[in-house]
């Protein structure tokens, strides 16, 4: 007899908040919300509150939008995070490929337009900041300001390897054991409890008890567009012409893919973006350290 695990998405608000000392007097109002784009497939978004969104959160490659869940409940704001093509609970990619920005943005700025056409800004983390980049270079009505979540254009394969290397695992497990010590032992610095939590939002219980994430599902037909080649030289001129302001925010520990060089880089196109050192964060800022996050968002989007 196959043994299930009980799920509830929005039943782990308690733990994000006692991880981080959050105050909490019962779950926060959070709703999943369907957006039809108009070709048979549809994109899934997290509606925190009933006001209308002033923030969109956009994850990065291989995470869902719960792995904003501690930041929003840091903000306490309004707002949207959605699930890029091809993650958690959206449909698949459009034509085979949830790594392409510019495919990715095309169907985020529909659910935008749907869920938070008025928003403050668009905060996005690695491939969730690509996708921003692509939606502020072909839609900046929809992006007021723009946020980027350790990820520049300068991306490149070497400086993501350790995140690649995790990805690129088993396609399924048999066990959640064996799916936790695999997050584990990629993940030193965060706590178990925290990676238990992940992957319960990222990953799906088959029928013979065994365990695939969710964006593996897509992993055949992906296969096939990852050999495309990649040219990112496009979304720098994007980030060079975007009329609103832009905030980086970089993580200083291990893992973080945006280097020197890309920081000069991104002060030589925008001398009017701002630059923020999380000191105690690697790639994850929104998983290491999502309270200096959202004092950052705040401070930078809303002035206070």
């Amino acid at each position: 007899m196959v043994e299930r695990v009980a799920y509830d998405e929005f039943s782990y608000f308690h733990e994000n908040a006692s991880e981080f000392g959050l105050p909490y007097d019962g779950p926060p109002t959070v709703r999943r919300e369907s957006v039809p784009l108009g070709d048979g497939r549809s994109l899934s978004a997290l509606v925190w509150g009933t006001a209308p969104p002033e923030l969109v959160l956009v994850h990065g490659g291989a995470q869902n939008a719960h792995t904003w869940d501690t930041v929003a409940m840091a903000l306490g704001r309004p707002l949207v995070a959605v699930d890029l093509p091809g993650h958690g609970h959206s449909d698949g990619p459009k034509e085979g490929r949830s790594t392409d920005p510019m495919s990715n943005a095309e169907d985020v700025a529909v659910a935008v337009e749907r869920l938070a056409p008025d928003a403050a800004a668009v905060v996005g983390m690695s491939l969730g900041g690509m996708t921003s980049i692509a939606l502020a270079g072909t839609r900046p009505e929809l992006v007021r300001k723009l946020v980027l979540v350790d990820v520049t254009p300068g991306v490149t394969g070497k400086k993501a390897e350790a995140i690649i290397a995790f990805v690129n695992g088993p396609e399924s497990f048999p066990s959640f054991a064996e799916i936790l010590e695999r997050t584990v032992q990629f993940n030193p610095t965060r706590s178990e409890s925290s990676l238990r939590r992940g992957i319960l939002h990222n990953a799906v219980q088959r029928d013979d008890g065994s365990w695939v994430w969710r964006h593996a599902r897509h992993r055949a037909m992906q296969a096939e567009g990852e050999s495309r080649p990649r040219d990112y030289g496009s979304l720098w001129d994007m980030v060079e012409s975007y009329p609103g302001p832009l905030m980086l925010l970089r993580g200083m520990r291990q893992g973080s893919v945006v280097d020197d060089a890309d920081e000069a880089e991104l002060r030589t196109r925008r001398p009017d973006a701002r630059i923020e050192h999380v000191v105690e964060a690697g790639h994850s800022i929104q998983g290491d350290d999502p309270l200096e996050l959202a004092r950052l968002v705040e401070e930078f989007v809303f002035g206070s």
